[in-house]
């Protein structure tokens, strides 16, 4: 049986008892709500939320939870010559949610920017037949293990064409984007890269509800590791997070911004 965490949206296999503790929200850069942790399973969160879909694109689609569950990231869809990608996931995995991707030809692989969207990902791996990309410097965070799971190591994993992760590390070890080089470069951060409430600047956060910084030196790395990518556009893990122009000179003005504020 399949439970998930109502607070970070984790899911777990258990036999018969509810976990009395969610290890993802035992972590800092997670939070147990103060009413204590709360569980429910697939079925019925499916029964009381449904998924909403957004067109960014031709080949770019967002799924978003409604009403909020959990953290409340969206995942997006990116269409490849090569199959569909599913960029980060979330756990509301429903009949509507099926049929709409497998009548979009399926999916190709799954790849997550770090382990507070790994939500329902073996359910969704398992639907559809998807290969799993996380970073193996992510492994202690997996709670539930699947065979279609991969590991990958390293700065940068291609995934199509034109499609690859790269390693940013900052809020979690193996934290990771996707560069997508189409037009003059799209960037899907998930919140590794943090897009403020403007629209106009990005942030960088060890834990982003517990509000506790990253280092000067990590955010220079992380900026450093960006410094070769080509990207225009960015797109961030929640509704409304777009930056549709500029967003390299963005971030990196941003970084800049960080580490002279921490100096």
């Amino acid at each position: 049986m399949i439970t998930l965490c109502k607070a970070c949206g984790t899911s777990y296999e258990i036999a018969s008892f509810q976990p009395e503790q969610c290890k993802i929200c035992e972590d800092e850069r997670q939070y147990v709500p103060v009413t204590g942790q709360e569980w429910i399973d697939l079925p019925g969160l499916c029964a009381s939320h449904t998924n909403k879909w957004k067109q960014h694109d031709a080949d770019l689609l967002s799924i978003q939870t409604v009403p909020a569950f959990a953290i409340n990231q969206r995942a997006f869809i990116v269409r490849t010559p090569e199959g569909n990608i599913l960029w980060d996931c979330i756990a509301a995995l429903d009949e509507a949610t099926k049929t709409l991707i497998a009548s979009l030809g399926g999916l190709k692989a799954i790849a997550i920017s770090h382990p507070h969207y790994y939500t329902t990902m073996q359910d969704w791996a398992a639907e559809f037949n998807a290969p799993i990309y996380l970073h193996a410097s992510d492994r202690q965070w997996i709670m539930r293990d699947s065979p279609l799971i991969t590991l990958w190591e390293g700065e940068t994993l291609q995934l199509a064409t034109n499609v690859s992760i790269i390693r940013l590390g900052g809020h979690f070890a193996g934290g990771s984007v996707l560069h997508w080089t189409r037009n003059d470069g799209v960037l899907l951060a998930g919140d590794i890269l943090q897009v403020t409430p403007g629209a106009d600047a990005v942030s960088f956060m060890w834990s982003y509800p517990n509000m506790l910084p990253l280092p000067a030196a990590t955010v220079s790395d992380m900026m450093h590791r960006l410094s070769a990518v080509k990207f225009t556009q960015l797109y961030g893990a929640f509704a409304g997070q777009e930056i549709m122009a500029n967003a390299k000179d963005i971030v990196h003005r941003s970084g800049e911004k960080y580490i002279a504020c921490l100096r």
